[in-house]
């Protein structure tokens, strides 16, 4: 019926550059955080004893998010040099405004640093943005825990 034979190759090359255009593309992990979404980061900063038996932790603590907090509070779990846990306890960070890094120590009583093998963040014990009471699941959900000392520190 056809006078001229069709190509069966210019059939398909609209097809090739449908696929291309159509493909799936990944997001990286260098794109930046939404607005409103906060980021928190607490670092172990240092671990030091003191004269009277205990281990002071000192820990930065970021918010590089947008949106304020009018109390943070980690629950934590502090292992010993054997692995086993040895308390629970709740570090209370107090305010974190949006874009704030603030400095907290805490004295961890009869336990020397040495003592200490790792420390587990459990839960947010507290997380209400400004002007709330209602509490939220991001100050654990965008938390980066992280040390500088030879403790363990993470989730």
């Amino acid at each position: 019926m056809y006078s001229t034979p069709f190509p069966a190759a210019s059939l398909f090359a609209p097809l090739g550059l449908l696929a291309i255009l159509c493909a799936p593309t990944s997001a990286t992990a260098q794109e930046t955080v939404p607005a409103g979404l906060p980021t928190f980061a607490l670092e172990l900063n240092a671990a030091t004893d003191t004269q009277d038996g205990a281990c002071r932790l000192t820990y930065v603590a970021t918010n590089t998010g947008d949106i304020g907090y009018d109390r943070t509070a980690y629950e934590i779990a502090v292992f010993d040099g054997a692995g086993i846990v040895d308390r629970l306890l709740v570090l209370e960070f107090g305010a974190l405004p949006a874009g704030k890094t603030k400095v907290v120590q805490f004295d961890l009583s009869d336990s020397p640093c040495d003592d200490i093998s790792r420390i587990v963040v459990n839960t947010a014990a507290a997380c209400l943005p400004a002007g709330t009471q209602e509490q939220t699941t991001v100050c654990l959900e965008d938390l980066d825990a992280r040390s500088r000392t030879a403790i363990q520190f993470g989730l």
